[in-house]
């Protein structure tokens, strides 16, 4: 597989480059993008085909769920039963941004997203480019674009010396932002618990 690499504006994305991106990952293909955090590993959540593909590509063991990531709260009701009121008062301070919500899924998720498990992690990402991304696809299943255990990509270079050839596309957007990966935090039990701190400070999440 040859790896395309598209060059795109962070702040005001070329609306034709992102529609091939999109239409790769309509196709079933994995796309690289850009997120406020770190290159995230695109694939169609809704699609257990495509979402095995990002397992093979980063050599990550398929027990490990992925995060779903969304551009619009009416995406979040197609994946969870419901969005309870600690949800919804997390994602009305913190989204766009670093803060990954897990919730209990609706069955229609794919197992291998959620990693056989009954809750699945959401996030809605602020960066442009991935908004204009999942604009175009819907929820996007997506871990950081690297090989398993290497560190956290932060360029289209860093992408390109884990995965060029094994994935379809990168858009290019520069270097990212916080260089952390999300914070998660587990609110699919009755005792909430933070199982990641990253690009938002678990102080402004206690307040």
């Amino acid at each position: 597989m040859i790896t395309q690499y598209w060059k795109v504006d962070p702040e005001k994305p070329e609306l034709t480059t992102i529609t091939r991106a999109a239409a790769l990952i309509k196709d079933l293909q994995l796309v690289a993008f850009p997120t406020e955090t770190v290159y995230g590993l695109g694939a169609l959540a809704s699609s257990s085909e495509a979402v095995a593909k990002i397992f093979v590509a980063k050599g990550r063991p398929a027990e490990n769920p992925l995060l779903v990531h969304v551009s619009k709260i009416e995406q979040v009701k197609e994946l969870v039963g419901d969005i309870p009121e600690t949800a919804r008062m997390l994602m009305d301070r913190f989204w766009p941004g670093p803060l990954s919500i897990i919730l209990p899924s609706r069955n229609e998720v794919p197992a291998i997203v959620r990693g056989g498990k009954s809750s699945v992690g959401l996030r809605m990402p602020s960066h442009p480019v991935a908004r204009a991304l999942i604009d175009q696809t819907g929820p996007i299943a997506a871990p950081s674009a690297n090989l398993s255990g290497r560190p956290s990509p932060l360029t289209a270079e860093h992408v390109k010396a884990d995965l060029d050839g094994k994935i379809a596309a990168v858009l290019d957007a520069g270097r990212t932002g916080i260089g952390l990966e999300s914070t998660i935090i587990d609110l699919s039990q009755d005792k909430y618990r933070v199982l990641r701190l990253g690009g938002l400070p678990l102080q402004e999440l206690q307040q």
